[in-house]
């Protein structure tokens, strides 16, 4: 099987060492990019700066507790959160579930059913986020649940921040996304106000995915306020 040209990437904050060792090589032999923190602070700080698509947060962190962990994330992410978590009394899953988690793995618990919970939340938020997980027109295809890309039948090559402006931008299709929207979705909060990032990386997107750049069909300034992704258009 031919690894994705822009692999998911998973943030698993757990403080047992033991599980991290187990949980790294079974991510990543299914493809996925694995990042890891052993502390709330850490784990915030690194989806802060790398805005994860799926985080495994663990509920008995040593610095801060889980549930307040997961509430800061979903203050500004709507990627998928699985909780893992040695607490399994039901109020302590529907808290957790209440509180914006996705999914809740009691451990201890099995490759096979982690692998399959992670798949299960990754498919629902590419169908609630996108309905369709595919997208075309004008030549360009994007198909969010496999991660390709192509124009005009030929696969396209986009770094991880590329494919994340592009992701957020289909994931609105024919509507606008405000400077706003894409700097916390593609750069986390740390980008907010940084529209210059946003220049740069549509022109990026531009040059790979516009017939001419310089007159786009598909991505659309509306000044001053964002960017639209048009592939309804002529052509």
């Amino acid at each position: 099987m031919t690894a994705p040209a822009n692999p998911l990437r998973i943030l698993v904050v757990e403080d047992e060492p033991a599980l991290r060792r187990f949980l790294v090589p079974t991510l990543a032999g299914q493809g996925y990019q694995v990042l890891t923190a052993a502390t709330a602070a850490e784990g915030l700080a690194q989806a802060r700066s790398h805005n994860p698509d799926l985080v495994l947060l663990d509920l008995g962190l040593p610095d801060q507790d889980g549930m307040e962990v997961l509430r800061q994330l979903r203050a500004w992410s709507r990627r998928p959160i699985v909780i893992l978590s040695a607490r399994n009394q039901e109020r302590d899953k529907v808290r957790a579930l209440d509180h914006g988690a996705d999914d809740y793995l009691a451990k201890p618990f099995g490759a096979a059913e982690l692998l399959a919970r992670l798949r299960a939340a990754l498919r629902r938020a590419v169908q609630t986020e996108a309905g369709d997980s595919v997208v075309a027109g004008g030549g360009l295809r994007v198909d969010l649940a496999r991660r390709d890309v192509s124009l005009d039948g030929r696969p396209v090559h986009l770094t991880a921040l590329e494919y994340r402006l592009l992701e957020a931008l289909v994931r609105r299709h024919g509507k606008v996304a405000t400077h706003a929207q894409l700097l916390v979705e593609v750069w986390g909060p740390g980008g907010a106000g940084n529209t210059h990032y946003l220049r740069i990386y549509m022109a990026m997107l531009r040059r790979k995915l516009e017939a001419d750049p310089a007159r786009p069909r598909h991505f659309i300034t509306e000044p001053g306020v964002g960017y639209r992704l048009d592939l309804d258009g002529p052509g």
